[in-house]
């Protein structure tokens, strides 16, 4: 690996950063304790800064040695989970019911390191700004910021994302043109009958049935009315009814998730749930309310911003280590809003197989979203490397 060699000598310090953060997690629109490390940190190292956009997103300036116009963002998350850490060691949550357990505390890690870097060497034209967004898991903390006048305030032509990702080896990248996250949305259907007699059901009008009918019908969007080429994701995960065993409920509810990778292909689904909701309902007798909700649209890369991420990925590990054309995820990420405005994109690192965990780590995966999860520290160097060398060829290349 080609790795910054200030880089690779701030380790230790980066490390014990990120370790005191992920001991201190803070919820979406929370994260007081960790912008306050972050702004702090920055301006100690002569970046002007700015708190406060999107709740408390924060976002730091590094101008090259002359300014032209040119822009780009470089950004990270910084908000934790509500779910228990199971792990033990040092460093594992001091707030019961809150965990780093998808790597937020790396990525702002990460992207410090890189900053210092930056600010350390200006022999750059244009602009780099750092961007460490509030509130992505579940609460938009993107388009909060772009709300908040993010883009208005910090003009920039392009905007690159990164993700740790588990599973995939330790010194490997993953990039791809075109969609590389899914679109996250959710429905809730209520359905409302007539409660009767377990042993009379001809005396009501059952929701239960009419659920059941509902959550296999869902399933023919997917295998009939969908382009099987275009993939998407319908599944009912709870069903809500009922109270005792003889009795039949006056109501059921209905809710669950819907991804796809094409806004297209999510006008469909949503029609159809809304169509095979009403016809249904009514045959069974009972009447429905339909609710859909649009949360994050799908994560898209650009192909020219891809291209270039890439190629200084292929320069820092070889071209055997960065998959060019990773398959996708069905997860979601608000880092696509920023890619709606402007052009860029977002790729994963390895965070290996789990083994870099220390003694006192929690008996299951080091999988994303899990009470055993904690993020590589020997990614700081090479993902803060990567952020710095991108940051730098791209101000180097001429304006499209």
């Amino acid at each position: 690996m080609k790795l910054a060699e200030s880089i690779v000598g701030w380790k230790s310090e980066i490390t014990a950063i990120r370790r005191d953060i992920h001991a201190h997690p803070e919820l979406a629109y929370e994260e007081v304790r960790t912008a306050d490390i972050v702004a702090r940190l920055l301006e100690s190292w002569g970046i002007p800064t700015h708190r406060g956009m999107g709740v408390t997103g924060v976002v730091g300036t590094i101008h090259g040695k002359t300014q032209n116009g040119r822009a780009l963002g470089l950004r990270a998350d910084m908000d934790a989970l509500p779910m228990q850490e199971l792990n033990a060691f040092e460093h594992a949550s001091k707030h019961p019911g809150k965990m780093h357990a998808c790597g937020h505390d790396g990525h702002t890690a990460m992207l410090l390191a890189a900053a210092r870097y930056l600010a350390e060497h200006r022999d750059f034209d244009g602009t780099v700004y750092v961007i460490f967004q509030p509130a992505e898991e579940g609460f938009s903390g993107a388009k909060a910021m772009i709300d908040d006048g993010l883009f208005t305030t910090f003009p920039m032509q392009a905007i690159f994302g990164m993700h740790n990702w588990p599973g995939m080896d330790f010194g490997t990248f993953g990039v791809t043109t075109g969609p590389v996250m899914a679109s996250s949305n959710t429905f809730e259907i209520r359905l409302e009958g007539k409660g009767a007699h377990g042993a009379m059901p001809h005396l009501g009008t059952d929701p239960v049935m009419a659920a059941v009918q509902l959550a296999q019908s869902f399933q023919t969007i997917i295998s009939r009315d969908r382009d099987p080429q275009d993939p998407a994701v319908l599944s009912v995960t709870q069903i809500h009814t009922g109270s005792a065993d003889n009795v039949i409920p006056n109501d059921a509810i209905l809710r669950g998730t819907v991804r796809t990778f094409t806004d297209k292909n999510l006008d469909l689904i949503e029609n159809r749930m809304a169509e095979i909701t009403e016809h249904t309902s009514r045959a069974l007798n009972c009447t429905s309310e339909f609710t859909f909700h649009r949360k994050y649209p799908p994560t898209v890369n650009h192909a020219r911003e891809a291209e270039l991420c890439a190629r200084v990925l292929t320069q820092i590990v070889g071209a055997e280590k960065v998959d060019q054309s990773v398959p996708p995820s069905m997860g979601a990420e608000d880092f696509a809003f920023m890619l709606k405005e402007v052009p860029g994109c977002y790729v994963w690192i390895g965070n290996g197989q789990g083994d870099h965990r220390t003694a006192g780590h929690g008996l299951g995966p080091c999988t994303l979203h899990n009470g055993n999860y904690d993020f590589n520290d020997d990614l700081i160097p090479l993902g803060a490397t990567y952020w710095a060398e991108l940051a730098i060829q791209w101000l180097a290349k001429a304006p499209s």
